[in-house]
């Protein structure tokens, strides 16, 4: 990894690349980086854990919020489901075996969609998914546009996209770039690399250069978040888009005292703030700015419905009362304790259940109140 790091560098104007740019080597090289290269580690041995590494409960709760969209969307042939992002595909197979079992009769009306760039994580969801038949696996040029009638759907996804740093330096907006010196990646501070990064800012209606910030003020903007969302509505007919991940508002994002930023690594569950040690073996995240993916959702014609946080989104779904069934006498000690710690971990405020759940609509003209959303922010 460090070679190819160097050599992308040497052969860069200037002998430097952006730092988005060296996180999206890291991160997403073919055979190198940490996601394509089929190192994910998620779970108990793995480097971090999602929601659905906790067992089924979160995909079934999650089926539940789709019936009900589907109900809305009023489709009746059809509702097409699109999970962007589908890891070891745990969630598809949650999701749909809860439809297989307790709603047949939808689950033959269901088309799911993977869209994966990573063919070793391709590879994983098709061992893991073999008895679905309806699943099929796309890239985003593969799927028309305004063919989309259902829900497009991710978790932990966003935040995993490579992200820009921005540095304020007498009250000036700098990039940080990425170059190799005496023999080590190090860091240099110049102008930002394209106006899109001034233009984050104002959409977002936030001012880094008053006397509020700090010299030296870090941060970071995601620009492929909004790449992404344009792709997104392009392909989307009507329905809904469905994003879980953690992050803040713009004011919370972007406040004078996160002077830092929100980039963090994650390595055999240990987080620390080094993006430049385990090169293609570790993760690296950065929060999510919600405020920008609503603002930029509405000016591509994405409503936003609500936003909530997961714990209260699941809870509206059901999982109270599946804390409730523990007592009724249908399972043994050890099972009850594995199962409330699993369900508490999805709604504890100070992990999992802090993660925020954005849904938006296009063309949906009854934008009434999901069920998931009952309990908002």
């Amino acid at each position: 990894m460090l070679e190819i790091i160097v050599d992308t560098i040497e052969k860069s104007p200037n002998n430097c690349i952006t730092f988005a740019d060296y996180m999206e080597l890291v991160l997403y090289h073919p055979e190198r980086g940490y996601y394509s290269s089929g190192k994910v580690g998620i779970g108990s041995q793995g480097d971090f854990f999602t929601a659905s590494s906790l067992g089924s409960d979160f995909g079934e709760l999650l089926a539940e919020q789709f019936r009900e969209m589907f109900a809305i969307v009023n489709n009746s042939d059809s509702f097409t489901l699109v999970e962007v992002g589908a890891g070891t595909g745990n969630l598809a197979a949650d999701i749909l075996g809860y439809f297989k079992g307790k709603y047949p009769d939808f689950y033959q009306k269901i088309n799911y969609i993977i869209i994966e760039e990573s063919p070793k994580l391709i590879e994983q969801q098709k061992d893991n998914l073999q008895k679905f038949e309806q699943i099929t696996w796309k890239s985003w040029q593969d799927v028309a546009d305004n063919s989309i009638i259902g829900c497009i759907f991710s978790n932990e996804l966003i935040d995993a996209f490579p992200v820009h740093q921005i540095v304020v330096e007498h009250k000036t907006l700098k990039e940080v770039y990425i170059t190799w010196k005496d023999k080590k990646i190090t860091e240099l501070i110049r102008d930002i690399y394209t106006p899109k990064l001034l233009n984050y800012f104002q959409l977002i209606n936030v001012d880094l250069t008053n006397d509020d910030y700090p010299e030296n003020y870090r941060t970071e903007v995601n620009l492929k978040a909004l790449d992404w969302l344009k792709i997104v509505a392009q392909k989307m007919k009507k329905g809904y888009l469905l994003t879980i991940d953690y992050g803040y508002d713009a004011v919370k994002y972007y406040h004078p005292q996160r002077y830092q930023g929100t980039l963090n690594c994650y390595y055999e569950h240990r987080h620390h703030h080094n993006p430049y040690v385990n090169l293609g073996e570790q993760d690296i995240t950065a929060h999510v700015d919600f405020t920008a993916l609503e603002k930029q959702g509405k000016v591509l014609g994405l409503e936003t419905v609500g936003l909530t946080q997961q714990g209260l989104f699941l809870m509206s779904l059901g999982l109270g009362d599946r804390l409730s069934e523990l007592s009724n006498g249908n399972y043994t000690l050890p099972e009850i304790l594995k199962r409330r710690d699993a369900l508490h971990q999805l709604i504890d405020p100070t992990g999992l259940g802090g993660f925020k759940v954005l849904i938006q609509s296009k063309d949906i003209t009854d934008n009434q109140l999901l069920k998931g959303l009952k309990e908002n922010i």
